[in-house]
Order: structure tokens, then sequence, then C-alpha cells
């Protein structure tokens, strides 16, 4: 017997007339050495094992061409006809005859029983060999390694006092008939159905292998309910989904654009969008009223846990809105996705907080508000005290806030020493404290800078409701400086104390953003979000006096501490835009070679508008509990930028650079090869 003759493996001819084969159920071959017409369940060379039709499945099936020719498909078992999925089946089906198809996931020999764990995306089912049921069935399980790739036919029997509660198949086992062996795995760089230790660059190596654990599983299914829920919930409510193109305009402002140069305009290069902004303002000005879209956008910045080159993001656009008619929409979604995929009924309207009360009460404009531990102004109370370290800020016109830290006694000194060191390692100076104890008559302040606020100690003590057990963490200088570094010791705190409650969502809406921010290194206004943003009406007269006190109308929103989403109302009249772009320092021929095209929109009658764009990377790995978005995207880039699955970037050949009209520059100090 040669391998002259493709129609045949191991003895069987695959010309024969289509039925059973006289093979027994449970040898195999290498399928990838089949016809790729006829697959059918082959016998080892010189076998001559009689057939047992009591353990065979085969099924005989027609398929027509295009040409109307039929062609026939006979398989050892048939997996492409599965009952069921490995994780579906329960006691309830006692009894019924199965066709299952998975991996390995793993084996156990007990002396006369071979146990094996066949998983699929849905879970795990054991299945039981026994020799005494089918021999050779037996035999071939032993032969089994994790991730071979297997189907099986069998009956669906009862575990009894076996049963193993931890599993949601556990009450029940497959006693198996026929086992085929569809693909043999190598030895794994890591093994799938444990918690292993693997390094990052070999999780991303063998991404395929990753994605199979059952935990990434469950993140991607996620991520599908979640992009799911989303286009149901818009297409429901007249949005219109349409595609913006991913060839487009530099803008070199912000983060970097990645850049592609054109083959037929030499000299030229097309950027990939950072978002679709402009072209879903002009999908309102060109009159779709509705828009929403799930796009992939792209940036060429310093990666860190919550950041990837390219990434995908919700984009949103309506035409004749104010900012409530948005954040209404965009609740209606985000109650839909918690609805959907988490089960949780979330309230809606969310709060609300302008940005500078989230700055003065927690320090930060996307404020963690599931624990109260907030900061506090002393400013006035400690104005007259004698110690230069609050005195001179405040006389700068700078300010000095707290936080009480309830039970805080149990904070050691290498504790407080550390959170020092980490607002020193922010730019801070330090970290002053006092610890709130118990005497005979009252309250006292001890270690760190209590002797500078004993005199005072009772009236900060009933302005902030200290109580002995209690620390005072205090912060001078700037409101900036202030706000960041409290808010960095908020964090730590909370996290230390163990403040956050677990299975809490806290949304809400941060408004009333500055327009500009004041750029101290080039001394120069810059958006606060981007240039397109319109100003609240009653301020755009401060725009030429006051730029710094003129508000947006732009809004965010915060889940549990992260921002998730971010929008604003749109300019929609073009005298408005150039005002800004002035403030902004861009000349109009500047203005003109940038966004002309948005500009000559302007002047054909443009609706108010407005919109929103969440990244759907960032809600998958909150919702899902993960830490970094590198194990939310499947196929993701490390903190290099690089992907270890593909290689890529690499090198591309001497002939693409020249029909290109490109030359390579080396960077400094590397020399030229």
């Amino acid at each position: 017997m040669g391998n002259e003759n493709p129609g045949r493996c191991h003895g069987l001819n695959y010309d024969a007339p289509l039925g059973l084969f006289d093979a027994p159920a449970i040898q195999t071959c290498d399928q990838s050495r089949r016809p790729a017409d006829t697959v059918t369940h082959p016998l080892e060379a010189g076998d001559a094992t009689p057939i047992d039709f009591s353990s065979r499945v085969a099924y005989k099936r027609s398929q027509t061409n295009r040409n109307t020719h039929k062609r026939s498909i006979v398989l050892a078992i048939a997996y492409n006809q599965r009952t069921h999925r490995c994780g579906e089946l329960r006691r309830a089906d006692e009894g019924k005859a199965v066709i299952l198809a998975g991996w390995v996931n793993s084996s156990r020999d007990h002396g006369g029983l071979t146990f094996v764990d066949l998983r699929d995306h849905t879970g795990l089912v054991q299945l039981r060999f026994n020799p005494d049921h089918v021999k050779a069935a037996h035999e071939q399980a032993k032969t089994l390694h994790n991730e071979d790739v297997i189907t099986v036919t069998g009956t669906v029997v009862s575990r009894g006092e076996w049963a193993n509660p931890k599993l949601s198949t556990g009450e029940i086992e497959i006693e198996v008939d026929a086992v085929d062996i569809l693909s043999r795995s190598d030895p794994l760089p890591f093994q799938i159905n444990d918690e292993f230790d693997a390094g990052e660059e070999l999780q991303l190596r063998y991404r395929f292998l990753h994605l199979r654990r059952p935990e990434m599983q469950r993140i991607f299914r996620m991520r599908h309910g979640i992009a799911r829920a989303i286009r149901e919930y818009f297409h429901a409510n007249g949005f219109a989904e349409i595609e913006t193109p991913c060839l487009t305009k530099s803008t070199p402002e912000g983060a970097r654009d990645y850049l592609v140069p054109s083959r037929v305009q030499p000299g030229s290069f097309f950027a990939l969008p950072q978002s679709p902004q402009i072209f879903k303002q002009l999908f309102m000005i060109a009159g779709f009223d509705r828009y929403a879209q799930i796009v992939r956008c792209f940036r060429d910045e310093d990666l860190r846990a919550d950041r990837q080159p390219e990434f995908t993001q919700l984009d949103m656009e309506m035409a004749f809105v104010q900012a409530d008619d948005v954040m209404a929409e965009v609740e209606g979604c985000v109650q839909r996705i918690f609805n959907t995929v988490m089960n949780i009924d979330v309230p809606v309207p969310f709060p609300r907080i302008s940005e500078h009360e989230a700055m003065n009460r927690f320090g930060v404009d996307r404020p963690d508000t599931r624990y109260d531990l907030e900061l506090q102004d002393v400013t006035d109370l400690v104005r007259d005290i004698d110690f230069r370290v609050f005195r001179e800020p405040i006389e700068a016109g700078g300010v000095v806030k707290c936080l009480l830290a309830r039970g805080g006694d149990k904070l050691t000194r290498k504790v407080t020493d550390g959170l020092a060191e980490e607002v020193k390692g922010i730019g801070g100076g330090g970290l002053p404290l006092v610890k709130v104890t118990s005497t005979g008559t009252g309250v006292e302040f001890t270690t760190g800078v209590s002797k500078y606020l004993q005199p005072i100690r009772d009236r900060i003590c009933e302005q902030l409701g200290a109580e002995p057990g209690d620390v005072i963490f205090f912060m001078p200088g700037t409101f900036a400086d202030v706000c960041k570094y409290l808010h960095l010791v908020r964090t730590r705190l909370a996290s230390i104390l163990s403040l956050i409650p677990k299975d809490r969502w806290n949304l809400l809406w941060v408004v009333d953003f500055p327009l500009v921010m004041w750029n101290e290194d080039e001394q120069r206004w810059d958006s606060t979000h981007h240039p397109f943003t319109a100003p609240r009406d009653e301020d755009i007269a401060l725009m030429d006096s006051d730029p710094g006190k003129v508000l947006s109308k732009a809004y965010d929103l915060v889940l549990n501490g992260t921002e998730m989403a971010g929008g604003s109302i749109r300019i929609h009249q073009r005298d408005i835009q150039q005002k800004v772009f002035s403030l902004l320092g861009i000349s109009p021929e500047e203005a003109l070679r940038k966004f002309e095209f948005l500009l000559d929109a302007l002047r054909f009658g443009a609706p108010p508008h407005g919109g929103i764009a969440f990244g759907l990377d960032r809600w998958v790995m909150m919702l899902a509990g993960c830490d970094s978005l590198r194990e939310v995207i499947a196929f993701p880039k490390t903190q290099r930028a690089i992907c270890p699955l593909t290689g890529a970037p690499t090198p591309v050949a001497q002939s693409q650079l020249d029909e290109l009209f490109l030359a390579l520059k080396p960077p400094p100090g590397k020399a030229k090869p």
C-alpha cells in the first residue's frame, strides 16, 4: 500500500461507494492528508479489526456546487453535526446519544478507566473511556495529550455520588462509544488549563493559545456582547452606522499621527485617523441627523496599561441637540450595556458635577465617588499660624487642603513615609500630617507637624469632624498642584484602608469644563478638549477679554474614577470657529490648510450638533475586571509597540521603498548599515 493514490489512506478506498467502511470507530490518521472532498474514518495500516456497527457513527451528505454537480462527504464522526457544546449538558440530558468536539483539557488514568476533560468555548465535560464498553476506544484514549482536537460519540450518564459541584456539567459524564482524533498538538509553550506564570511576550507570541483559556474566552464573549448591545441600541433609536475613511489628512497636534506614504502622490502622506471627529460633523452638515459607528482609531503615542496604538471606540453625533440630549442617549446606551451584559440595572439620569467641583472635592476631573474620602479646604484656618510651609503658598495666592483618613492610626510610619516619597516623585515637596489622639481632657495632635497646629487643633477637628484614631494629611501650594498631589494620596489611601466597595458601579457626568487652558511652557492657550468644542453662549463675550473664564459645552462620562467617554456640542458657526482658532494661535492660513474642508462646509448651512466618543476597549476592560487594555484586545501590541505574534513592525524590501520614493535615515546613535 503506497501513497501514490491520493484516494487511499491506511487501507481505505475513498472512491468506494458511500456508506460505513469496514473499520473500527476509534482509529485515526492525519486528516490533513485526506482528499478535500472526502473525509472518512481510517483504519490503521494492517489492522484487520472487525467492524463494530454499534460504535460507529458515519453520515452521508450531498452538496450542490455552482455547476449543480454533487459531491458526497463521509466522516468517521460527524463533527459538523455536533448535538451539543461541551458546557451545555445537564442532568436532564441523561440517556441522550451525543456528538461532541473540542480540545483535550486534561486526562487521567484511573486503573481500569480513563477520564478525559473535553473543552470548548462553553466549558468542560468529562468523558469516560471504559475498556469493558469499547476496548479500542479506551486504548486510543491513552494516547491523548492536552490540546489534541478530538470528536466523540457516546451517551450521557450520571456521575452519581462522584458528581463535581464545581462544574456546570458536574452531575453527568459521557460514556464514550467512539473517538476520532482530528488534530494532534505539539508540546505547549505554557499550560492552558491552569493559572500560569508566563511572561507577556510569550503569551502574545502564542496569543492564539492564550485566547483558548476560559478567562480569555469570557472576556471576548463579553466584548462581543457589549458591541452588540451598542449597535442594537443605536439602531433602535434611529442612528445610521456609516463608515469613515481610514486614510485621511494629517493634522499634527496632540498625539502623533501614523503616516502612510502615497505611491501615486510621491512625497505626500495619508494619516490614519486618531478619531473620525471632522467626518462625523460633516455627516451632520450632510443631513444624516443621527450617526453612530464602532470605529478603529490610531495614535502614535507612548504606551502604558490603558493605551494602545490602535484602539476601538464608539463614535456618535446628533443634529439639532443640546448637551442634555446627547447625554440622555448615552445614558440609555450605557443602561442597555449594563442590563444586557452584566444583568445590572443602573439608574438614570446619572449624577452631574462641574469640573471645578470635581477638582475641589476630589482633586481630579474624573472622580471615583465610590468612597467618601474628600479634599477639604483649611486655608482660612491655617492662614495665621507660624508655619512657613503653609504661610508662603497662601501669601502667593495658593491654598492649603487636607484629607481626613478615618482609622488612619493603622498607618505605620513606613506607609506614611512611602506616601510622602510618592508625592515627591510627582513634583511635590512632601506630605505634612498629624495623628489625632485622645487625652484625658480632649484630643491631641501628635507626630509630623503637630506642634505648629496645636493652637488651632480644636477648630480643625470641629471643621473636619476629626476623632481620635484619625490621620490628617495636609498639602499647601497652588490649587492645581494641591489637587494633583492629594488625588494621588486619596487613591493610595483608598487601597491601603480598603475603602473601595466591591461590585459598585458609580457613573457620573463631569460638565462645565474650561474652554481653554493656559500652557505655561508655550505661553499660549490650548484647547481643554479639541478646537471644535463650542463655548457656552453666555461666555462668548469673554473670549476676547478673559478666555480663562470661558466654559465650554463639553461633558465627560466617568465610571469609578476612569474617564469612559468625552464629548461636546460642536461649533456650527464659522465666525465662532475662526474666533476659537485665533484664540488658540491658529492663523487663518494654518486653519485653512488643516481644516479647509470643515470650514468650507460651515459656509453651507450647518445645524447645531454635538456628540461623544467612548473607548470600547476601556469599557470591556472595566466591566471584565481587567487591569490592562492588552487583555481585551485580541492581538495587542506590547509597551514597545511590537506585535510578538507577527513580528510587526518589520523592515520592508528596498524595492517597496523605491516604489514610494522613500529613503531611510538611521536613528540617532545608530550607524547606517
